[in-house]
């Protein structure tokens, strides 16, 4: 962790300053600055308009009853693209320009998927501590299921009363 942190508040500022230097150099103190402001006013329009899209898709799925997966990383993806184009400098806004890019976040994400796997174990016997025949299996955590996740789900009776009927039965005093 202490790694990142010192490549994320180190490394990145002094190639950042590095690289504004070099470009300031060929083009110009104030039109690298200009640069830097104009990419991040179009980056700040891209992203919102594919974040409101993303999230335009997630709710649309979430209602068929799919599961999200896919445009849930597409939304992670333009919002870390947005904090890369809102900071100042080069390299952040290519990468950030990069994660705007589709192409780029489909194959991030089959080589995201490809190192993911979530393991579930099941057990015969159950709890804490008891021994049983346990079994292990590696799933894809964004893997639809045949666009019905709820299907093997079985709909809930509501519980009766003694009596048969469906009332909750209390006492009732007002407080006024």
């Amino acid at each position: 962790m202490f790694r990142i942190l010192f490549l994320l508040f180190i490394v990145v500022p002094i190639i950042e300053i590095a690289l504004l230097i070099q470009v300031s150099d060929v083009i110009g103190g104030f039109a690298t600055i200009a640069l830097v402001i104009i990419t991040a006013i179009i980056g700040a329009k891209c992203v919102k308009q594919q974040g409101l899209g993303a999230y335009t898709n997630v709710q649309q799925q979430m209602a068929q009853g799919q599961l999200p997966g896919e445009h849930i990383f597409t939304g992670l993806c333009v919002i870390i693209a947005g904090v890369l184009l809102m900071t100042p400098g080069i390299m952040t806004d290519v990468l950030g320009f990069l994660l705007l890019t589709p192409a780029v976040r489909r194959s991030l994400s089959k080589a995201l998927l490809a190192q993911a796997s979530v393991k579930v174990q099941t057990g015969f016997g159950g709890g804490f501590g008891q021994s049983g025949q346990q079994s292990t299996q590696q799933n894809n955590p964004f893997e639809q299921q045949a666009n019905r996740p709820f299907e093997d789900a079985q709909p809930r009776q509501p519980e009766r009363n003694v009596d048969g009927s469906n009332t909750f039965e209390g006492e009732y005093k007002r407080k006024d």
